[in-house]
């Protein structure tokens, strides 16, 4: 079977062949791959939000002096900028500029595609219970304590934010 779009260069005759190059393709070589076929599409939102996402890539690389970014360093990177996207939208939103916390919606939604699926609240519940435990904590004043110990163990798994609420639930009771 001919047809199959292989990762660089022409379609694949073999789709083994095809499927390998997928899966050994980077998160940063995907975001390559869509940011020159959002070219070719003549996609312009599209390609600026791709070309925000490699820009932001790049200067990672450049502070960290590294050749690479590990597939690990480009989901944090992408949950950090999915966040400061989130945090436009609601500035956006209160300051009643639709027309920008759109636009804000719309590169997230692009940057949402490459970042995989977090863990479920029952498994941050965990984290959180066991968090708890390990720091003996028993009010609300030892919240930073069990954040820090949740955030270092699970840096980059999980949002701040989900693991406050979680804890100030939990230790409020």
């Amino acid at each position: 079977p001919t047809g199959y779009p292989s990762a660089n260069g022409p379609p694949s005759r073999h789709p083994t062949i095809h499927s390998l190059k997928v899966l050994l393709m980077t998160i940063y070589d995907a975001i390559t791959d869509q940011m020159k076929a959002a070219m070719r599409a003549k996609e312009k939102e599209r390609l600026t939000a791709l070309r925000n996402i490699r820009a932001a890539f790049i200067n990672k690389r450049k502070e960290t002096n590294a050749d690479e970014l590990s597939d690990d360093d480009c989901v944090a990177l992408l949950r950090k900028l999915a966040k400061q996207r989130r945090d436009s939208i609601t500035a956006y939103t209160d300051a009643g500029r639709t027309d920008l916390a759109d636009a804000e919606q719309a590169e997230l939604d692009i940057i949402s595609e490459f970042v995989p699926a977090g863990p479920s609240m029952e498994t941050i519940r965990g984290w959180v219970e066991t968090a708890i435990a390990t720091t003996n904590a028993t009010e609300m004043r030892q919240l930073g304590k069990v954040m820090g110990t949740v955030m270092r163990d699970h840096r980059g798994k999980v949002d701040g934010s989900v693991v406050r609420s979680i804890a100030s639930e939990l230790l409020s009771k």
